[in-house]
């Protein structure tokens, strides 16, 4: 069923799942981890159109669904290289990326003439998205703590035609305290147990339970760091590809007990045609790890 090497990892998955969620539901995640997931872009809207693309996909005979909630977004039915050769990706006017990873974006709302940083920035999905929702008619602060990552977040910025992007090259908990934001959004660095594929070892060989202890302390410090720079009145985005509650709502539930911020419940009835598990704080999402979807756990913070 799956690579010896790896079945150690997968092991602790399984029991940290039950701990997390009981058997029922813990055994249901398990045996439907997915063995592939759906290639998936969005539309950069600084430089295409959905019907734009449309076009292109039918010319193509490239087989396309859409999903609901984002007009943007794209599921194909080939590999990700049959979409890098086409003239569309070549010029940034798509940008592949999962469907969860989308959604932070979404429900932070950004505005035109806002100040937003993007606390963990690269590969650049999240902030080209914000860029192109604010019609590159805000003011952003990207941060990369990784010289190397923080390359790739630049090339990306450019390919997708960000205008209005300043990129540190800094640990987010590193800047300076007189920085306020009207948004924030921290889409933490975390174990990816939400993205874990069957068929590649790879996704899960690095899970360790060091991994889990060593994310929540990096997500504590970036969360808390994001609330102080945030204006008070104004909203944050907090978000994982984990489907750990020890780096999700037991982190979001610390956060409120110090009665800083206060919960902005997400509307559920645009995102009701996506899969999810049960979340320990009614208003948060989590979305539940599909072929179509990678496990992804969103929240929304207002600053009293």
């Amino acid at each position: 069923m799956y690579h010896d090497e790896s079945s150690e990892q997968l092991t602790l998955f399984k029991t940290m799942l039950t701990d997390a969620y009981g058997e029922n539901i813990a055994s249901d995640l398990f045996v439907n981890m997915p063995n592939n997931r759906v290639v998936s872009f969005r539309v950069n809207r600084l430089k295409s159109t959905p019907e734009e693309v449309e076009q292109v996909l039918k010319q193509e005979h490239i087989v396309y669904e859409k999903v609901s909630w984002y007009e943007d977004a794209f599921v194909v039915s080939c590999d990700e290289k049959e979409i890098e050769r086409l003239d569309m990706y070549q010029k940034g006017m798509i940008y592949l990326q999962s469907l969860s990873s989308m959604i932070p974006a979404l429900i932070l709302d950004p505005n035109v003439n806002e100040d937003i940083l993007d606390m963990a920035a690269a590969p650049g999905g999240k902030t080209t998205q914000i860029a192109a929702l604010t019609s590159n008619q805000a003011r952003l602060t990207v941060t990369e703590a990784h010289k190397i990552r923080a390359e790739k977040l630049k090339f990306n910025l450019n390919k997708q035609g960000v205008k209005n992007a300043s990129l540190i090259i800094k640990d987010a908990r590193q800047l300076d305290d007189f920085f306020r934001f009207d948004h924030i959004l921290l889409d933490a660095p975390c174990s990816g147990s939400g993205t874990f594929v069957l068929s590649e070892p790879k996704s899960y060989q690095s899970f360790s339970k060091e991994l889990v202890n060593r994310s929540v302390r990096l997500q504590r410090e970036l969360l808390d760091k994001a609330i102080k720079m945030l204006k008070s009145g104004k909203t944050m985005v907090y978000s994982t590809c984990s489907i750990m509650p020890v780096e999700n709502e037991e982190m979001i539930k610390s956060v409120l007990k110090r009665n800083q911020v206060e919960l902005v419940p997400i509307d559920d009835s645009m995102y009701q045609d996506i899969p999810k598990l049960p979340t320990q704080i009614e208003g948060t999402l989590l979305i539940k790890p599909t072929p179509y979807y990678e496990g992804f756990f969103v929240c929304k913070l207002k600053k009293k």
